[in-house]
């Protein structure tokens, strides 16, 4: 009995021996990788083929010299076997020559068939050999949550190719400015590593899909500091037909060429019944909202020590939505509209709230 009982603790202490051995845990394969290491190691075999540099070169001004060529860097990636690839627009803003240059060394010139400044996409063609020409999978980023793995893959500063970087979702539906001037909205926060040179490339989940564009980072030295932003695959995936159709995107708009933004404090002291909105200024002729019958500024006023156009009408919402400034407007007909489509403005007239239904047009 006792034997039985010594030979049974001695199998048992071996057994646990084993499976508590830090050299061949049981999630580890027989090259010594993890399974997150090898799921990684997967992906960038899978999409680095697709990623590609880019390098420009663009005319700037010269105090001394005029003008004279400057070259600027990015990254991008393949999208079909057609030679089209996806960037950032900042990368190729201005360019007079672009050169592609894929993970072989081999070089081509790409031309530019479409962009769209206000969410930062631009797309290119090149005439390049079918074995360089391997697509990338797009994903889903409407189901991101924070947390989830997020891998960037890029040339960061220009000069180190194909590098990738690991973190995680850091947060959704940030806002970032675009190279119009205008709020990008919806954008995913990452702290995978995003340098200079990264702008353009993918950033990618788990599976090796593509979830957004890598495209900016917020640091005091410009360099990463752990906040990196990216488009969302979904606003690529609204634009980039019409970018392959016509070159460009037509952006939603009811009309506002100029407007104060209401603050209840305004409000107040202009003697208005609302207390957010837009005051109107100026209407472009012709557009939705001139043609349902609004007006823009009648006068003018100082407040406290600024002027103010006043006597045109206040744009409140749009479609239930509260409208509390230009950006804000924009952004959201941006988001959920498109040409053509119908919505209901609420605004005030005088002392009284009226309601309209127009027609979004293309913003000029």
């Amino acid at each position: 009995m006792l034997l039985a009982t010594a030979l049974l603790l001695a199998t048992v202490s071996a057994a646990s021996a084993q499976s508590a051995s830090p050299t061949s845990p049981p999630f580890v394969d027989k090259s010594g990788l993890d399974l997150a290491e090898k799921r990684v190691i997967d992906v960038y075999n899978a999409v680095a083929p697709s990623v590609v540099n880019i390098t420009t070169q663009v005319l700037q001004p010269s105090f001394f010299y005029g003008t004279v060529p400057a070259e600027g860097a990015g990254s991008g990636f393949i999208i079909d076997t057609q030679g089209h690839i996806l960037t950032n627009y900042h990368v190729i803003q201005n360019a007079q020559r672009i050169t592609v240059a894929f993970g072989d060394g081999t070089s081509v010139q790409a031309k530019l068939v479409g962009s769209d400044a206000r969410n930062d996409i631009a797309v290119l063609e090149v005439e390049a050999p079918a074995k360089e020409l391997k697509p990338v999978t797009f994903g889903d980023s409407t189901t991101l949550q924070v947390g989830q793995r997020a891998i960037a893959i890029g040339n960061p500063f220009g000069e180190f190719g194909r590098t990738l970087t690991t973190g995680v979702v850091s947060a959704l539906d940030r806002s970032i400015q675009g190279p119009s001037g205008l709020p990008i909205t919806g954008i995913i926060q990452t702290d995978a590593a995003i340098n200079k040179g990264n702008s353009g490339g993918p950033l990618l989940d788990s599976s090796g899909r593509v979830i957004g564009i890598t495209s900016a980072i917020f640091s005091p030295s410009g360099t990463n500091a752990g906040v990196g932003f990216a488009l969302p695959i979904a606003t690529v995936k609204r634009v980039l037909p019409s970018l392959l159709k016509t070159g460009s995107y037509p952006h939603p708009y009811l009309g506002v060429k100029y407007a104060h933004t209401l603050t209840p404090a305004l409000a107040n002291a202009l003697g208005l019944s609302a207390d957010h909105g837009l005051l109107l200024v100026q209407l472009v002729s012709g557009s939705p909202l001139d043609q349902a019958g609004l007006i823009g500024a009648q006068r003018q006023v100082v407040v406290g020590n600024r002027i103010f156009y006043v006597g045109g009408d206040v744009l409140l919402a749009v479609d239930g939505h509260d409208v509390k400034s230009i950006g804000d407007l924009k952004s959201y007909l941006e988001d959920h509209y498109r040409v053509g489509d119908r919505v209901s403005v609420r605004y005030l007239h005088g002392t009284s709230q009226r309601t309209v239904s127009v027609t979004l047009a293309r913003e000029p």
